[in-house]
């Protein structure tokens, strides 16, 4: 799906989402009240300029004060590397984007994305991964890492890291490594109306982040939980 037939589907009625150099602010009429929209669209890469004007959105939404929900919708590059970006502090602006939404969703507003292209690194972080609950369309490809880059760093051959892809989703790039390790809590269907299914997300959204206990049962991330735990159990002895 493309980002109009998304927001058509989300609207009927209407709404005052605007694009601007793949930059999505803007909000409409959602149930019985009001549904944000801020994200990246058109495989835009995400660099400072991009994160900070997405963070004025989403700390905009807050002072508004209406608790409304906040969608992310993310079909983007990985984050702009530019020089100019690096020397501005791109990780610092990424992360402020990050923990707006998460001063957003601890403030009474849901936070939902919605990845429909691509992502990939700091982008998918910063905004799909930074959200309380993340939804996907057929078809999405996000990943924190891709296996060429990951070669890269590791020094390993690609052929030996595209084998232990096969085997480990925790490891390997796509939509359904994602969902395996539960970073994609759920996949929509395009055949069913798109406004249902974003309300009954937010309407069974429970408290707290559940990606771990979604990878261990989906058996993409079997230790992770425990092992938080664990931390979190010797933090408390301390």
């Amino acid at each position: 799906m493309t980002l109009a037939e998304i927001l058509a589907g989300l609207f009927p009625q209407g709404h005052s989402v605007t694009v601007r150099d793949g930059l999505v602010t803007g909000a409409g009429r959602f149930a019985d009240g009001t549904l944000h929209v801020v994200g990246v669209d058109g495989d835009t890469p995400l660099g400072v300029d991009g994160a900070l004007v997405l963070s004025r959105a989403v700390l905009d939404a807050v002072r508004a004060g209406d608790k409304a929900p906040i969608l992310v919708v993310v079909d983007s590059d990985s984050q702009r590397m530019s020089r100019r970006d690096e020397l501005l502090g791109l990780n610092e602006c990424l992360a402020h984007l990050a923990k707006a939404l998460l001063l957003a969703d601890r403030s009474g507003h849901p936070t939902i994305g919605l990845i429909y292209g691509h992502s990939a690194a700091g982008a998918f972080i910063a905004t799909a991964l930074a959200t309380r609950i993340l939804a996907a369309l057929p078809g999405a490809n996000p990943s924190v890492m891709d296996l060429p880059s990951v070669a890269k760093v590791t020094k390993l051959p690609l052929d030996k890291l595209q084998e232990m892809a096969k085997s480990t989703p925790v490891f390997a790039p796509g939509l359904d490594n994602m969902v395996a390790t539960g970073a994609v809590h759920v996949v929509l269907d395009p055949g069913k109306p798109l406004d249902g299914q974003i309300r009954d997300l937010i309407a069974n959204l429970k408290p707290g982040d559940d990606r771990d206990r979604l990878g261990e049962e989906r058996g993409g991330r079997p230790v992770a939980r425990g092992i938080g735990a664990a931390v979190i159990a010797q933090a408390g002895r301390g």
